[in-house]
């Protein structure tokens, strides 16, 4: 099958991509960039901007399926610069898929179109989880949008599910445990709260098996078209034991510094008004959105994607730490 990868080029594009080479079907990515990764693979890449609708029905053509995974993500940034990408460009890829008669769409979605402040989520399923409100980080924000969208686009010819993966981390990781393992090494990391709220996380490899598994079963009419499902690995952890696992498993030091939510929150909202005010590159170390995820439980139920499409986390939390530990102990 002739399958179109959206952000290929990503950690977990390049693990969809990689993945669906395995099982034999012909891969083109959709990407700003190129990557040499890909090249590797024999992954066709299409460069472009998911908000131009020429470039998404050029790169759509011939395809038969869309793996939607290209996203602006972060926590800081104007409001219109994840618009559109986010949602402009879920927009074009939903219409791609309605001009070549694309029956497929897997949207890489996320929990956080779910965040309602410090309201803990514990053992919820996207069924029982409302979406959030007043949302104070434009990428949760448009997100939600684009998700929404997504599934309203189900129909009897175009088959559409959301995948909300939590927390992805893994081998190869470019984003997540690098900050972490800099702001360790320079004094620089402390947690939020006790650190005891319980939180989901998801091995790359286990995100990726999620969208093969809705892949395999989804069809116009399926049980899992135009739903949402959260995926994880199915073990909460305290987030102080999450932190310093990594943080071991990449030869750094441990954090046990913690900081009370009040002053974090205060510090994250003082931060988004100097932020913009003094013209400071980059985003703030901290916001009050991600204030609220870091003190709040979230962990969710992985009953709905077993029961609807089989999903069920292959690699373990600590089979996850020892794979990553072993990279980078060769990267060292």
């Amino acid at each position: 099958m002739n399958i179109l990868v959206t952000g290929g080029g990503g950690f977990l594009g390049q693990a969809l991509c990689r993945g669906l080479v395995e099982r034999g079907h012909r891969v083109r990515s959709f990407n700003r960039g190129r990557y040499p990764e890909l090249d590797v693979l024999g992954v066709e890449q299409v460069r472009g901007d998911l908000a131009d609708p020429d470039a998404m029905l050029t790169a759509a053509e011939g395809c038969e399926a869309i793996f939607h995974n290209a996203a602006k993500a972060g926590a800081w940034g104007s409001y219109d610069s994840y618009f559109q990408p986010n949602v402009i460009g879920t927009r074009n890829v939903i219409a791609a898929c309605r001009a070549h008669g694309i029956t497929r769409l897997v949207y890489t979605s996320t929990p956080s179109v779910t965040h309602r402040a410090t309201h803990p989520v514990e053992g919820g399923t996207a069924e029982d989880v409302p979406y959030g409100e007043h949302l104070k980080a434009p990428y949760a924000a448009t997100k939600l949008i684009a998700e929404r969208e997504v599934l309203a686009a189900n129909s009897v010819t175009l088959a559409t599910v959301a995948l909300r993966p939590r927390l992805i981390w893994g081998v190869g990781d470019n984003q997540l445990l690098p900050r972490l393992v800099e702001r360790a090494r320079a004094g620089r990391l402390a947690l939020v709260g006790n650190g005891l709220n319980l939180v989901d996380t998801t091995y790359v490899d286990n995100a990726a098996q999620a969208h093969f598994d809705a892949f395999q079963h989804l069809q116009p009419g399926a049980v899992c078209a135009g739903k949402a499902y959260f995926i994880s690995n199915g073990e909460p952890r305290a987030m102080e034991r999450i932190v310093n696992d990594l943080l071991r498993a990449a030869g750094a030091p441990e954090v046990h510094r913690h900081v009370p939510f009040p002053l974090a929150y205060g510090v994250g909202a003082t931060m988004e008004a100097l932020w913009p005010l003094l013209r400071l590159r980059g985003e703030p170390p901290m916001t009050r959105f991600l204030a609220e995820q870091l003190v709040t439980p979230h962990w969710y139920s992985m009953i709905p994607a077993f029961r609807d499409f089989g999903y069920t986390p292959r690699v373990s939390m600590d089979e996850g730490l020892e794979r990553v530990a072993a990279y980078w102990r060769h990267a060292a």
